[in-house]
């Protein structure tokens, strides 16, 4: 299905409130759903909570709380910032779902025992609880794990083994012909680079006396499936795969999973691997953001630097967090987030830039009463203009450059507010009439423009292009 739009964050990981990197991962997220529907792509756009494992088990314990009832209060905090941030997705996977989830987890262990790509042996190792995942000596550094910065557990189990090695040329091969693209391409040589030392087969269970809290491996209620394992299979456990379901056949395989950097290797390797062995069409896109730091630091509750997007979106409106993380946060790069920053990206972009254009044009269109039709497009200099952006715009949104598309619609304004200096359409003349009308022109194209990226903003500019009520979009701070 050619006019088909899948689209996918990564599910959030229930140990605690969510933080601002999964803002920014929603918020790319829902830039490509919003515009594969301006162009008219039917979209089914999913994210959901990853709400089992060990880190969650005990970080229940430690609250005091029964872990059904601790998961299911931190699933609200995540479903209130999708609302508050106003993403579009049509669905929300719960990896506790035993009805629409858990059938399709079983299914998919199920077709790879039959493949026989699943062994038990014993098993001796290292396993970081903060990443739920078995570490070889290669993936530490100075002892320790790279993402947590503290040492795994050494550990001595009878677990499953998934026979990943198996697959390493499909999968080495799908990456490097960009049947499963990488974006960007430093990531693309990231993994290619890790898989030339081989790949291990990997353990996909745990005893059930170490890790209670997770699927029961069918056949054998003595091993937990190991939480990746889980958690992956929501991208079609939501489409419901176990029963073959309508929109499964719609819309799989997914146009874009939208991820960051730190579960790159879960995706592009295990998740391909399992599809594989599972006889599941892959993905055709991986997208990775990078981390978002405080200050020039790695956010930490010790250093009192957490960025909760729920004060910034109490204070300033769901817009003006997703322009900064969208305009300032390098799209698939690191970024730093400052109060400082924010507030003159703030006052310097909204306020004094789309907020005062904005209210310019609408003070000169009732100054003389213009009449304004969207169908009408204006000529000339400005004809051709409005064009080119609209088509930079458009390629960049394509190749997912959300930071360079909206560089090019600021760059739109900066010319506007130089054209009006230009042409003073303050005072009377035969002009006056054809600028303010050009003026109302690139307002309205700006409200088509910004719809994917501050939705609230782009609706806010349309009524007051089409009604001229003056109303302030951003008030100085």
């Amino acid at each position: 299905m050619k006019n088909k739009f899948y689209v996918t964050t990564s599910i959030a990981y229930t140990n605690a409130s969510p933080h601002i990197g999964f803002a920014l991962e929603l918020i790319q997220a829902d830039v490509m759903a919003r515009y594969n529907r301006s162009r008219g792509k039917d979209v089914y756009f999913l994210t959901g909570t990853d709400e089992h494992g060990q880190k969650i088990a005990k970080k229940a314990k430690e609250e005091g709380v029964e872990v059904e009832n601790f998961v299911d209060d931190i699933v609200c905090d995540f479903q209130h910032l999708i609302r508050e941030l106003n993403i579009s997705n049509n669905d929300f996977i719960r990896t506790t779902d035993k009805e629409r989830h858990w059938p399709t987890v079983v299914e998919i262990w199920k077709k790879m025992e039959e493949k026989g790509d699943l062994y038990k042996k014993k098993y001796t190792g290292y396993y970081c609880v903060g990443c739920e995942s078995f570490l070889t000596e290669k993936d530490l550094v100075d002892g320790v794990c790279p993402n947590h910065e503290l040492e795994p557990e050494e550990i001595e189990e009878e677990n499953y083994f998934f026979k990943l090695s198996k697959y390493e040329d499909e999968i080495k091969k799908l990456i490097s012909e960009d049947r499963l693209k990488i974006i960007p391409t430093e990531r693309k040589k990231e993994i290619l680079s890790f898989m030339d030392g081989g790949l291990s087969d990997i353990s996909v269970s745990r005893s059930a006396d170490k890790l209670e809290w997770g699927i029961p491996v069918p056949g054998d209620d003595n091993q937990v499936m190991y939480v990746w394992i889980d958690a992956l299979s929501n991208y079609v456990s939501a489409l419901d795969y176990a029963n073959q379901g309508e929109d499964y056949e719609k819309y799989w395989p997914a146009d874009v999973h939208c991820i960051g950097k730190d579960i790159l290797r879960f995706h592009s390797v295990i998740w391909i691997g399992i599809l594989l062995s599972a006889g599941i069409d892959v993905p055709k896109n991986i997208f990775v953001h990078g981390f978002i730091t405080s200050e020039g630091k790695k956010m930490s509750k010790s250093l009192g630097n957490i960025v909760d997007p729920f004060d910034i979106i109490n204070d300033f409106g769901a817009d003006p967090l997703r322009y900064y993380l969208l305009a300032e946060i390098p799209t698939t790069g690191d970024g730093d987030f400052t109060k400082k920053k924010f507030v003159d990206r703030y006052n310097s972009d909204l306020a004094d830039g789309l907020g005062n254009l904005l209210s310019r044009t609408i003070g000169l269109a009732e100054k003389i009463d213009a009449k304004f039709d969207p169908e009408r497009s204006p000529g000339g200099e400005i004809k051709q203009k409005i064009a080119k952006v609209k088509k930079n715009v458009e390629e960049d949104l394509e190749s997912f450059n959300f930071k360079r598309a909206l560089e090019t619609i600021w760059d739109l304004i900066h010319y506007t507010d130089r054209y009006i200096e230009e042409k003073k359409p303050w005072k009377e003349g035969w002009e006056q009439e054809k600028t303010i009308f050009e003026m109302l022109y690139i307002c309205y194209t700006l409200h088509e423009l910004l719809y994917p990226f501050m939705p609230e903003t782009s609706e806010k500019i349309k009524h007051q292009i089409i009604s001229r009520e003056r109303k302030i979009l951003f008030d100085k701070r």
